[in-house]
């Protein structure tokens, strides 16, 4: 249970975090090249789009047929889920736990202290859970990094709850 985050305070829901099933999340961002995109931000509906043209052109040009070539791209896509380092957006986390209208911060509680944050800028924090393909035993379960990457080689580390204020 020492792995499980509480997501407590003012809120409508209390809710708990569990990151050993994030790998597994659609929404995990490889941190190995997230904060030096330029900080470019896309769009949901814009990257929707560009997928849907993009498989539609690959059926266009190679056929509806599955070409040797997606056996190959799923297991490299297999490899880079078991040695890569992700994280995933708070902010979803945020919005199902529900501030109340009242609710002006996050803290964030570790074993090394608390770090209050606007609820705007707990928006765009982003959960570290894993590190070369391995689960954050040692300093973890998660490491918080600001969403312009301003803490990026140092995250906050040892996280235990977040609190709504």
């Amino acid at each position: 249970m020492e792995n499980i985050i509480a997501f407590k305070g003012n809120v409508k829901y209390q809710i708990t975090l569990d990151p050993g099933v994030w790998i597994f999340d659609d929404r995990r961002l490889d941190l190995t090249t997230y904060f030096i995109q330029d900080g470019i931000r896309k769009n949901e509906l814009e990257e929707y789009t560009k997928a849907v043209s993009k498989h539609w052109d690959r059926e266009i040009m190679e056929g509806a047929v599955f070409p040797p070539t997606l056996k190959t791209e799923k297991k490299f896509e297999k490899e880079k889920v078991l040695t890569g380092t992700f994280g995933i957006p708070f902010k979803p986390f945020l919005r199902n736990a529900e501030p109340k209208e009242n609710a002006e911060t996050v803290i964030i509680e570790s074993e090394d202290g608390e770090i209050r944050l606007t609820l705007s800028l707990a928006d765009d924090l982003i959960l570290g859970f894993s590190k070369d393909g391995k689960p954050l035993k040692e300093d973890g379960p998660v490491h918080v990094y600001y969403g312009d990457g301003s803490n990026q080689n140092s995250p906050i580390k040892r996280v235990k709850a977040f609190r709504v204020e």
